[in-house]
C-alpha cells in the first residue's frame, strides 16, 4: 500500500491509500506518490510534480509574513549604531517596509546587506 495522487487538470484534489493496480486501473489520472512533500494542490505536469499553484492574495500574504519575519529578526539592530554596516541594514529595514507598496512585491525581494 501505498500514496495515490488523484488528479484533476493538471492538479492533485485528493491523496489516497492504494496500490499500483488501483493506480493504473483508475478511471481518470491517479499516480503512485512516494514523495511526502506532495500533496493536494501540488500540480502535475508531463509526469513531474510541481509546487502549487497560488493566487495572487496568497502570494502576497507569504510575502507580507516573510518580510514580518525579517523585520523581526532584525529588530535587535537598530540601537545598535555601532554595528557592523548599520546604514545599511536601516536602509534594508526600510526597503522591508517600502516593499509592499513596490511593483516588485511580491516577486522580488529586497536584498539583505
Amino acid at each position: 500500500m501505498g500514496r495515490i495522487a488523484i488528479i484533476e487538470n493538471g492538479v492533485i484534489t485528493n491523496i489516497i491509500t492504494g496500490n499500483s493496480d488501483f493506480a493504473d486501473n483508475y478511471n481518470g489520472t491517479a499516480v503512485v506518490v512516494e514523495d511526502e512533500s506532495i500533496g493536494i494542490g501540488c500540480t502535475y505536469t508531463n509526469e513531474t510534480f510541481g509546487p502549487p499553484n497560488k493566487s495572487q492574495e496568497e502570494k502576497e500574504a507569504d510575502a507580507r509574513s516573510w518580510r514580518n519575519m525579517e523585520l523581526a529578526s532584525t529588530d535587535w539592530i537598530v540601537p545598535l549604531s555601532d554595528y557592523p554596516k548599520y546604514a545599511e541594514w536601516l536602509t534594508y529595514r526600510q526597503e522591508l517596509r517600502d516593499w509592499p507598496s513596490t511593483e516588485n512585491f511580491p516577486d522580488t525581494k529586497p536584498s539583505k546587506p
